[in-house]
């Protein structure tokens, strides 16, 4: 039997059939990101209970969701390259058991001080960095005209913070403080092992022979590195922010319970979760730019529209459900335009960066907000400066990101960029 060829970065050829294995390895890849993101969200759920019981202030709170966000965040950028060289297969288990001890530690003694709890959630950001395992990961398993679907439908994992959202105060309530964290890390023991067993690395993908502080410093080369970075600061930053401080913000905004803001910050982490895959395939098809700029736009109107506050039925919740539908997809159409630029043998180096950005980007407005809310009792001016981040990250997309990807397009296809790649 023929054997399909290989193009030069590894994957399968443009309009080749994608093989049965690559979905699921596509479907491990994202179970893993799913669960590892369960357990790094496991805070925020309870940061209304820790202000309670620990008599945090608004700006302890904000820090205290924050901090696993900023480490899983800073951690990708190695952890990224690392899957460059050794490959999502012994990395995915290796972060999933890492993070085992932050969860044990957290659920069964690091809860009584804001110290204890700060000291566990700067390892819980171990967990934030299964994403940069897994986007190199899928990446070589998928040709370049399917990758912003197979990317975004990896991304959807994200969806990992709704479990920790629907379950963690319900489990805590019903039994003890200690249950959620000892399911998580059972969870993720489960999945290391069957990673382990299960996955396997894209047959001929690159793999770079470079030191791993040379290959960082020409990733930081690339103009792709940064203008990913800056708008994936912005989609998946603005997503981050809302889904570890939307249950704050409903609670001391609307009155409502701590269970009502739980579930609603669900709602809208499992609306920007399943438009993520629908952003990296409407970028297959209409190119990333222009996905980018409408999800943009959109995010501009939603956050003007809820700097008044108006009433949560309907008008803020349209708003924001419209962010959340718009961060989804923005932040699919982010990866759609790195897996289809990007050097084969650079894409978790590249992801890395990128991801860290998306992270930091979501660590900085939760102390924004609670400061805002601490000096002036409004949110308003903190969603004000959304939508003018969000303007300006649109203007960007237009002249700057356009114009690479124009530039882009118009190159062949070298061992340097992707065989079939376009903007």
């Amino acid at each position: 039997m023929v054997q399909p060829s290989k193009s030069k970065n590894g994957s399968p050829p443009s309009g080749a059939p994608v093989p049965g294995r690559a979905w699921l390895m596509l479907a491990l890849a994202t179970v893993g990101f799913a669960v590892n993101f369960w357990a790094w969200a496991l805070l925020s759920p309870l940061g209304p209970r820790f202000q309670d019981s620990l008599d945090l202030t608004s700006f302890e709170q904000s820090l205290l969701v924050a901090v696993p966000v900023v480490v899983g965040s800073l951690g990708r950028i190695p952890v990224g390259a690392l899957t460059d060289r050794f490959g999502g297969r012994l990395m995915f288990p290796m972060v999933s058991a890492a993070t085992i001890v932050p969860v044990l530690y957290l659920g069964l003694a690091g809860h009584s001080s804001l110290t204890a709890l700060l000291i566990g959630g700067f390892f819980l950001g171990i967990g934030g960095t299964a994403f940069a395992v897994g986007v190199p990961f899928v990446n070589a398993w998928f040709p370049p005209e399917r990758r912003g679907l197979a990317i975004g439908v990896f991304g959807a994992g994200m969806g990992g913070t709704a479990v920790s959202a629907l379950t963690t105060v319900k489990l805590v309530d019903a039994h003890s403080m200690e249950t959620p964290f000892l399911i998580t890390a059972a969870a993720l023991a489960v999945y290391a092992a069957a990673a382990l067993l299960l996955m396997r690395d894209a047959p001929g993908r690159t793999v770079p022979g470079e030191p791993l502080a040379r290959r960082l410093a020409g990733t930081v080369k690339l103009g792709i590195t940064w203008q990913a970075s800056a708008l994936y600061a912005v989609t998946f930053g603005g997503y981050v922010a809302f889904s570890v401080y939307l249950p704050t913000y409903l609670r001391t905004g609307y009155g409502l319970t701590q269970a009502d803001a739980a579930n609603r910050m669900a709602g809208f982490v499992l609306l920007a979760v399943a438009m993520r895959p629908v952003g990296g395939w409407l970028s297959d098809r209409l190119g990333p730019v222009r996905v980018l700029a409408g999800s943009l736009a959109v995010v501009v109107a939603g956050a003007l529209v809820q700097s008044f506050t108006p009433p949560l039925a309907p008008v803020g919740t349209i708003a924001f459900l419209a962010m959340a539908a718009a961060l989804g997809a923005g932040s699919g159409a982010t990866f759609a335009l790195v897996a289809q630029l990007t050097p084969g043998g650079q894409v978790g180096s590249v992801t890395g960066i990128v991801g860290a950005a998306g992270g930091l980007g979501g660590f900085l407005p939760p102390l924004v907000m609670g400061s805002l809310y601490g000096a002036y009792g409004t949110y308003a001016a903190g969603l004000v400066l959304l939508a003018i981040v969000s303007a300006a990250a649109l203007v960007y997309t237009l002249t700057g990101v356009r114009a690479a990807a124009e530039g882009a397009r118009g190159r062949p296809p070298s061992e340097d960029r992707p065989a079939g790649s376009t903007a």
